[in-house]
């Protein structure tokens, strides 16, 4: 059933709908459903009408409201605050205009955003997003999921998300440099050490990170770690382009190892082939997993024998360097490669779902059910629609969420951040260490606030975990 809304005659576009509808009309919402709970009703429409037609904004927010107002009832001293409504609303939005020239002489202009979304645990903290599609709803929603996931982490850091709707598909080195160069000028005045420290995320890797510290730090004349996700030659921390996938592995083997299990011989299915995916893909090899599928917006590689060691080096080296599409790997070890498919169709035991968000629908998750699928860990951000959370949370299978599983990236940019402070680097092994440590401790995190009869649902430990940290600071910091 979905939620009555005021909504004005337009169409909507989300990865799963396309809307044309007229005030008072019943708009499902990214499978977003009413809720049972009328508090959360109430709120969600409360959310709405501030937020008009941002769906995936819309989108996280219920999935927080559905744990998170129950527990409130028991901790009233946040509700009287309303520190769920403020968490809800940035404290800050830049956008602003970004000219680049191509190398044909044509100019160019693009969009850019900033949004500082809460600073009540520390200074802003979250990645950079340049990719076509990137909108106001998009970077809301990932900036409020950063919230959760930055206050799992323990350390003093805040949330925001910034990016681009910049292609960087088909463009020259020149042509990235200058964009990144325009962009980071622009970005400039809004962030700093001590107040918002960007970093990677889709469309951004080593060369952007690079293009835009050196831009940063000629236009500040001082060498300062503002931006993570560094190369290790200039105050980069080792393990940093691993940390997210191999974290998401890490929290996978703590659900499994909380339930007696381990990952040998399970066979996994991953999309995306960037770094998140890869590095999944290598850590599942390294605990005897079989790794039965890679992806990218092409389609996907159905690899029934299981990833190799020469094939994930034949796959780093075709993404990483030659900005090569799967096709290419199935290609060269004779595979199938399913066009314009997603991998969740061929049947596994775990799920490690790293492309984008909303990549597994409703359907999707009865297929992966359905196929013997009994644990999904999220290395993207929100993959999973609501409908398809729900069946996995129905189901009570072993559902990591992304603010959880995929905390790794930002551990590790916390370790950065530490390392230029004191002008030190760890060694690869020592980052990794600490690295596991952090994921078995945001494990036993969301055990305790979501364990139910020796189960732990973590879309609800998760959440009231992440929750409780920021809500603790903003209440001691004031109304402010």
């Amino acid at each position: 059933m979905s939620i009555l809304y005021n909504i004005p005659k337009i169409v909507f576009k989300t990865r799963n709908h396309c809307f044309s509808k007229q005030n008072l009309l019943l708009m499902p919402i990214n499978d977003v459903e009413s809720s049972e709970n009328p508090e959360v009703r109430s709120f969600m429409e409360l959310i709405y009408n501030r937020n008009p037609n941002e769906l995936e904004f819309i989108q996280a927010v219920q999935e927080v409201a559905e744990v998170v107002i129950p527990f409130l009832e028991d901790h009233r001293e946040y509700k009287q605050a309303k520190i769920l409504e403020s968490i809800c609303e940035p404290e800050r939005v830049f956008s602003f205009r970004i000219p680049w020239i191509r190398d044909s002489g044509e100019y160019m202009i693009n969009r850019g955003y900033r949004i500082q979304m809460n600073s009540a645990t520390g200074p802003y903290k979250g990645g950079l997003r340049f990719h076509p599609s990137l909108n106001y709803s998009v970077l809301k929603f990932l900036a409020f999921e950063q919230v959760f996931k930055n206050s799992l982490t323990n350390m003093n850091l805040g949330a925001a998300k910034g990016g681009s709707d910049f292609d960087p598909k088909n463009k020259s080195d020149r042509e990235i440099m200058g964009f990144c160069q325009s962009f980071i000028t622009a970005l400039f005045p809004m962030i700093g050490p001590e107040m918002d420290i960007p970093a990677g995320d889709i469309g951004v890797g080593p060369r952007e990170i690079g293009f835009m510290f050196g831009q940063y730090k000629r236009l500040l004349r001082r060498f300062n770690g503002v931006i993570t996700g560094k190369g290790s030659s200039y105050g980069g921390s080792l393990m940093r382009p691993e940390a997210t996938g191999y974290g998401n592995v890490y929290f996978a083997k703590e659900m499994l190892d909380y339930h007696d299990e381990t990952l040998k011989g399970k066979k996994c299915l991953i999309s995306g082939s960037g770094n998140v995916s890869l590095y999944t893909a290598e850590k599942l090899l390294e605990n005897d997993a079989k790794v039965v599928s890679l992806s990218d917006s092409d389609g996907t590689v159905h690899i029934p024998d299981g990833l190799t060691g020469e094939m994930l080096e034949f796959v780093k080296d075709l993404k990483f360097n030659r900005r090569g599409r799967i096709h290419e790997f199935a290609e060269k070890f004779d595979l199938e490669h399913k066009d314009e498919e997603k991998p969740w169709g061929i049947p596994c035991d775990a799920a490690f779902p790293c492309a984008t968000q909303n990549e597994i629908t409703g359907n999707d998750a009865e297929i992966l059910l359905n196929n013997g699928c009994r644990l999904i860990s999220e290395g993207a951000n929100m993959p999973c629609t609501s409908e398809a959370s729900r069946l996995f949370r129905e189901k009570g299978i072993l559902y990591g969420i992304g603010k959880a599983a995929n905390a790794g990236g930002v551990t590790v940019s916390g370790l950065e951040m530490t390392q230029n402070a004191i002008g030190y680097t760890w060694t690869k092994e020592a980052v990794d260490k600490l690295l596991r440590e952090n994921m078995k401790k945001i494990h036993q995190q969301c055990c305790k606030y979501g364990e139910v009869n020796g189960k732990v649902d973590y879309i609800k430990g998760a959440n009231i975990a992440g929750f409780v940290q920021v809500a603790r600071a903003m209440l001691a910091q004031g109304h402010v």
